[in-house]
């Protein structure tokens, strides 16, 4: 028994306002489809944020169907919960729902156990960190289901784990249901394995499909997890697919020249044109030579872009022709303006994809929300 996990997909995800962008995002994910069909696992599944945003464009939800069909077509089921970005503020039906209802996959986030042959599978959808609190019954009552089930059990959930990542931590692992013998997580971009006495089995992200705008650009590697769950123990198989080059490297001033030169060989043997960002060192005297230099990578790149590292590690950066990282010169501004890093991630990563669609009503409503919490936080505070 074999099956595949895959997370944080993020379709219809577009950086840098590029279709190649969007393009790399549909391509990993059908590779991870592919190698799944060619592998002949028996089902696969999804640990949230299928969709980037949860009023996907036409050509995401088309993409999804396709590939859920080509499962389908080869005798592989799937199932899925929701991520933080499938589900809408507003009451509306999240657009995964279409699948399930159709059977093209098998929704299973409401924490309803589901056997498929003997194996327990059971689901719980992203919560926020308001809603944490809630976990407790639940989890206790999973935990019971699967301390009477004898075969494997898995655990789907969409959640920070503290011990893994202490910033976007929302739960610790002594939080988690105990006798599950694998935890299929998503949430965190990058690939993780833990495993902790007190949990049943291991504890896995496959990290996200593509690099999105929650991560720096860096040379990673993204993929997903092939479990075999055919033994007492299952043995965990992580797969790369092949994602865009991406390059972040630090060059002193005085030897830019030569060293754009060796960057500019190493480039050309890529099949993709890579995404580049250049760190330079030093004193930055001439401005012209150092866009005549970055310009010579204009053509070998999607995107190129050069900062200034200075000796006091204050950073500012001056775009080539080919902008890329706008969405920093942004984040840069709304924290100026806003005065706190707090209300620039709440303005630039919450609110700014809904008014940019024009989702006036969406946006409204996580203002609502939040405001709603900082009451909250103002009265507990206050109490205190």
């Amino acid at each position: 028994m074999i099956f595949s996990h895959i997370s944080d997909i993020h379709l219809g995800f577009v950086q840098y306002h590029s279709e190649e962008r969007e393009e790399d995002v549909y391509s990993a994910f059908n590779q991870a489809i592919d190698i799944s069909i060619k592998d002949h696992v028996d089902f696969v599944l999804f640990a949230g944020d299928i969709f980037h945003v949860p009023n996907p464009s036409g050509k995401a939800i088309v993409v999804l169907a396709n590939a859920l069909k080509r499962l389908k077509n080869n005798n592989i089921d799937s199932f899925f919960i929701l991520g933080d970005h499938d589900i809408s503020r507003i009451r509306s039906t999240p657009v995964p729902f279409v699948y399930h209802n159709l059977e093209f996959s098998r929704y299973i986030g409401n924490g309803k156990s589901f056997m498929y042959k003997n194996i327990l599978i059971m689901g719980f959808d992203k919560r926020r960190k308001s809603e944490i609190h809630t976990f407790e019954k639940d989890f206790a009552n999973a935990d019971l289901e699967a301390k009477n089930h004898q075969g494997h059990k898995i655990l789907v959930l969409h959640q920070g784990i503290s011990e893994i990542n202490k910033f976007a931590g929302e739960l610790n692992s002594m939080d988690l249901p105990k006798n599950f013998t694998y935890y299929a997580m998503g949430h965190l971009h990058d690939q993780e394995i833990r495993r902790f006495s007190h949990l049943g089995g291991p504890l896995a992200y496959p990290g996200s499909i593509e690099i999105t705008s929650s991560e720096s650009i860096k040379d990673t590697q993204k993929g997903f997890y092939q479990v075999d769950a055919s033994r007492s123990e299952v043995i965990l198989n992580w797969i790369k697919v092949d994602t865009r080059p991406q390059i972040s490297t630090r060059i002193s001033i005085d030897k830019l020249s030569d060293e754009i030169s060796v960057l500019s060989e190493k480039i050309k043997k890529y099949d993709r044109k890579p995404v580049v960002e250049i760190k330079i060192t030093g004193d930055v005297l001439d401005l012209g030579f150092v866009q005549t230099q970055i310009s010579r990578l204009t053509e070998l790149t999607l995107r190129c872009f050069w900062k200034h590292i200075s000796s006091e590690q204050n950073s500012g950066s001056v775009f080539t022709e080919r902008p890329i990282k706008i969405e920093d010169e942004i984040y840069k501004i709304a924290k100026d303006i806003l005065g706190t890093t707090e209300l620039a991630n709440f303005a630039i990563n919450e609110l700014l994809p809904h008014l940019s669609k024009g989702n006036i009503e969406e946006a409204n409503a996580i203002i609502s929300e939040n405001f709603v919490q900082f009451k909250k936080g103002l009265k507990n505070a206050t109490i205190s």
